[in-house]
């Protein structure tokens, strides 16, 4: 709740509506000050963002604990006693790709040590051994980043498409393709491609659920009855499901990077495991026991249409995927 100073003016500013009390009865618009300090907007921000007195935290709980009981009570009526779905699904992302972008991937790592530990043989070796091994150890990583692609040069695909058997060519989009591929491959090392693949997996993750969503709710539609259930009813569920396996992400996430703090050994990487097992099976069990209360169905049936649903999603997903694997390859630079 805000705590700003009521107005010494009791003209609403939003309607131009007398104002006796703090809120206006017209609008519902806060009849406060408008000029706040920066903490002023900052909190501002925050409970708008929220709601943040109680609904919060009861939403949280909710999410983690009672499969399907935000989309019922929200599709009941009850939507003051919780955030939007909405709302809800965009801050959990906001945070947790905010986390991942401010911390750095474990790959990235590895080859930042990779790439000092090379450094630190260069800085051992003397001045004309070192500068002969540089040479010959840059020539064989820029091999070896060809080699573990196998790929051919261009001059070699072009005599093949003009002079090999019919079988050996390639067919315009395969050509297309390969063409990128030695694109990339030429003007990146195998570290750059890594770290450029992740940076650009990383900041698009948000469009590719944003595309998967509406699928998932198109395949939880094809599954119910038309008359009983429509397809926003389907839309909610699909929210509070992934807005869920979005908040398990972060959790186990920083459970990991606080883990990652005391070492890969001993009492805390325990727990840390234990922890992302009991995170992970959660996770891929949810959708069960949420289809099953909010749809009302029986168990077995609810336990087949699970199954038969995850597999469609997962097959779709693991295409959409692919998909989008080849599209970052070939838009590296």
């Amino acid at each position: 709740m805000s705590h700003s100073p009521i107005r010494k003016d009791k003209t609403c500013l939003n309607c131009r509506h007398v104002v006796e009390q703090k809120f206006c009865p017209n609008c519902g618009q806060e009849n406060t000050d408008t000029r706040k300090t920066f903490h002023h907007l900052f909190i501002h921000f925050f409970e708008d963002l929220t709601h943040y007195e109680n609904a919060f935290w009861k939403t949280i709980k909710n999410l983690l604990l009672k499969p399907a009981t935000l989309t019922k009570e929200y599709l009941s009526g009850k939507r003051l006693s919780y955030l939007a779905p909405v709302r809800l699904y965009i801050f959990i992302s906001f945070v947790t790709f905010l986390l991942i972008a401010l911390f750095p991937n474990k790959v990235t790592e590895n080859l930042t040590k990779n790439d000092k530990e090379i450094t630190s043989n260069f800085e051992n070796a003397n001045t004309k051994d070192k500068e002969g091994w540089k040479e010959k150890s840059y020539l064989k990583s820029k091999t070896l980043d060809k080699s573990y692609f196998q790929l051919k040069t261009m001059k070699e695909i072009d005599s093949i498409q003009k002079y090999g058997k019919e079988d050996e060519k390639l067919s315009d989009f395969e050509y297309w393709i390969y063409e990128k591929a030695t694109h990339v491959t030429e003007n990146n090392t195998k570290k750059e491609i890594i770290e450029k693949f992740i940076e650009s997996f990383i900041h698009n993750i948000p469009k590719i659920l944003f595309i998967i969503m509406p699928f998932f709710a198109f395949f939880l539609w094809i599954f119910h009855g038309k008359k009983r259930w429509y397809y926003f009813d389907h839309g909610i569920f699909t929210l509070h499901y992934f807005s869920f396996l979005l908040l398990i992400f972060l959790v186990l996430f920083i459970v990991n990077k606080i883990g990652g703090l005391f070492g890969e050994k001993g009492a805390a990487d325990a727990i840390v495991n234990i922890i992302n097992f009991v995170g992970i099976v959660w996770m891929c069990y949810y959708f069960y026991p949420a289809h099953h209360r909010f749809y009302g169905e029986s168990r077995f049936v609810s336990f087949v249409k699970s199954v038969f649903l995850f597999i469609i999603n997962s097959l779709f997903i693991l295409f959409l995927l692919i998909f989008y694997v080849l599209y970052i390859f070939i838009n590296l630079h």
